[in-house]
C-alpha cells in the first residue's frame, strides 16, 4: 500500500530532505510550513502527520485541536525539545508521539512504520464489545450507548480500547501511557489521570454505570 504522509514544518531545507527521503521509500509526501496551511492540506486524509510544534501563525498542538475530529491517523509531533507539560498538552490534543529534533531518520522511519502497522491492524479488526449498553466497535473505532455516539479524542479511545480488551486486569499508569503513545511513560502518568478523568465525565452523560475502576496504589482496570 502506498502511503500517504502530510510532513508539515516551517524549515524549508528539513521539509525537502524528509519530502526526499520517504519518497525514495515508496510513500506519497505532501507538505505545509504552517499551521494554517497544515489544517488545509489535512483535508486530504493524510495516512500519517508529521507535525512540527513550534511554527508560525499556528502552533502544531493548536493544529492537532483543529484537526483531530477531522482526522484519525497517527500524529507524530517533530519538536527541539519537549517539557513535560508540553508533552501533556501534545498528547491530550490528539497527538499519538513524539521525536526529538535532530532525529535518526532511520528511527523516524521506523516509529512511522510501527505506527502504520498498528492502524492497518485496527482496521482489519472487526470485533465488538457490548456491556450494559455500552457498545465499543473496535473497527470503527466508536464508541456508543444506545443511539448515541460518545464523542472521544483519539487518544481517550485508545485508552478505552486497551483496557477493554483486558477486562479485570490491573495495568500501572506508565504501562498504560507507553501501550496507548508508543514510547518510555516514565514520569507521564499526569496524562493517564487526565486521560481518564475526562472519559469517565464524558461517560457520565449518558450512563451511570463505571466502566475504568481506580486501584489504589496500583492503576486501573476495565471492570468486568
Amino acid at each position: 500500500m502506498n502511503h500517504k504522509i502530510l510532513i508539515v514544518d516551517d524549515d524549508k531545507e528539513l521539509l525537502n530532505m524528509l519530502r526526499s527521503y520517504f519518497e525514495i521509500k515508496g510513500y506519497t509526501i505532501d507538505t505545509a510550513m504552517d499551521g494554517i496551511e497544515a489544517v488545509e492540506r489535512s483535508a486530504k486524509k493524510p495516512d500519517l502527520i508529521l507535525l512540527d510544534i513550534n511554527m508560525p501563525h499556528m502552533d502544531g498542538i493548536e493544529v492537532c485541536r483543529r484537526i483531530r475530529d477531522e482526522v484519525s491517523c497517527p500524529i507524530v509531533f517533530l519538536t527541539a525539545k519537549v517539557e513535560e507539560e508540553d508533552k501533556i498538552n501534545g498528547l491530550l490534543s490528539g497527538g499519538d508521539d513524539y521525536i526529538l529534533k535532530p532525529f535518526s531518520l532511520k528511527e523516524l522511519e521506523a516509529r512511522i512504520t510501527a505506527h502504520l502497522k498498528r492502524e492497518e491492524r485496527r482496521r482489519n479488526s472487526a470485533e465488538y464489545k457490548l456491556r450494559d449498553g455500552l457498545l465499543i466497535d473496535y473497527s470503527a473505532r466508536r464508541v456508543q450507548v444506545g443511539e448515541a455516539v460518545i464523542e472521544l479524542t483519539k487518544t481517550e479511545y485508545e485508552l478505552v480500547e486497551f483496557l477493554s480488551a483486558y477486562p479485570g486486569q490491573v495495568f500501572d499508569k506508565e504501562r498504560i501511557y507507553e501501550r496507548i503513545c508508543g514510547y518510555d511513560g516514565e514520569g507521564d502518568s499526569r496524562v493517564v489521570t487526565e486521560l481518564v478523568r475526562r472519559i469517565r465525565r464524558k461517560f457520565a452523560e449518558y450512563t451511570n454505570t463505571e466502566f475504568i475502576e481506580t486501584v489504589w496504589g496500583m492503576g486501573y482496570r476495565w471492570k468486568k
